[in-house]
């Protein structure tokens, strides 16, 4: 177990990867998604990611994406880091993205692996260093290659963490062996981006976890972790079972993590191609929340974000 003290965690231990809330006619809702933000961090939250997958990132524009990161900002306040989501496969866009959410106020960035193209591992490295490089703000890289179709390779991350303002990753990529290889021969803050695999991941010194789940249950995420870092692992893992019937249903029941997230929240609509959750699914989840509720009792069903 590492010792709390000891771990190195830039943004945050837990930190939701945010909804972005949505008006009934499709726009941007930044005053929903003020309240929203403001209420994960009474409930444990200490750091957010605006604009990721989550926050339906390939749907939101330029502008709407540096709106919601004001809105945040004005919001939370300085109680907590805003990490702001960039990337694509266009590296030009990518430092307009990190640039305009330097202005806006983010505190670092979560830059994705360029998608689609699959270029070489060189061109990846070349393409995070030319984000690095662009702004004065961190960098969480982003390795998640069921979506992007291409790896950040260990050796590429062993080469990466010695640039000074790469400094966390966001692991989804189901390797725990190169993660932890990773993390005992650099400095880099490793962030869970599966929920579940946030206990594993924080058991062999992970900084912490990037959440969709958190959307819905922080205090339960919280006291996850909580209970690890006082020693009661039997605690934690205990906490972590009653968590995985709903991780379960909001992550790997064949619906992204936003659908699902939202059809708990009451938080407005998803962009096409996302389809919202049908009245099966839906009601699976609540009966999974409710579940979680009963044998938690940490915290009160999710306030609808309207």
């Amino acid at each position: 177990m590492t010792a709390p003290e000891t771990r190195t965690a830039p943004f945050g231990r837990m930190l939701c990867a945010m909804i972005t809330p949505f008006t009934s006619s499709g726009a941007l809702d930044p005053d929903a998604a003020g309240r929203h933000a403001a209420a994960l961090v009474a409930d444990g939250c200490d750091g957010l990611v605006l604009n990721g997958t989550t926050g339906e990132s390939p749907t939101t524009t330029d502008a709407e994406k540096a709106a919601l990161l004001r809105a945040v900002r004005a919001a939370v306040g300085d109680r907590v880091p805003i990490v702001a989501g960039v990337g694509g496969p266009d590296t030009r866009h990518t430092i307009d993205l990190a640039r305009q959410a330097e202005r806006a106020g983010a505190d670092g960035l979560l830059v994705v692996a360029p998608y689609y193209s699959r270029p070489p591992q060189a061109a990846v490295e070349t393409y995070f260093r030319r984000v690095a490089d662009a702004t004065g703000l961190p960098l969480m890289l982003y390795d998640i290659p069921d979506r992007t179709g291409i790896r950040v390779e260990p050796e590429t991350l062993l080469r990466l963490a010695g640039h000074p303002r790469v400094v966390a990753v966001k692991d989804c990529a189901y390797d725990l062996l190169g993660s932890t290889k990773v993390i005992g021969a650099t400095s880099l803050a490793y962030y869970s981006g599966c929920d579940e695999l946030n206990l594993p991941l924080y058991a062999v010194g992970a900084a912490g976890c990037v959440s969709t789940v958190a959307n819905v249950a922080p205090r339960q995420l919280r006291a996850l972790l909580d209970a690890f870092d006082a020693g009661n692992t039997a605690e934690a893992a205990r906490i972590n079972r009653l968590l995985t019937p709903l991780t379960e249903l909001m992550t790997a029941s064949g619906l992204p993590g936003t659908v699902t997230a939202k059809a708990l929240l009451g938080a407005g609509p998803v962009r096409e191609p996302l389809q919202p959750a049908g009245r099966g699914a839906t009601d699976g989840l609540r009966r999974a929340y409710e579940e979680l509720l009963t044998t938690t009792g940490r915290c009160p069903s999710p306030a609808p974000v309207p």
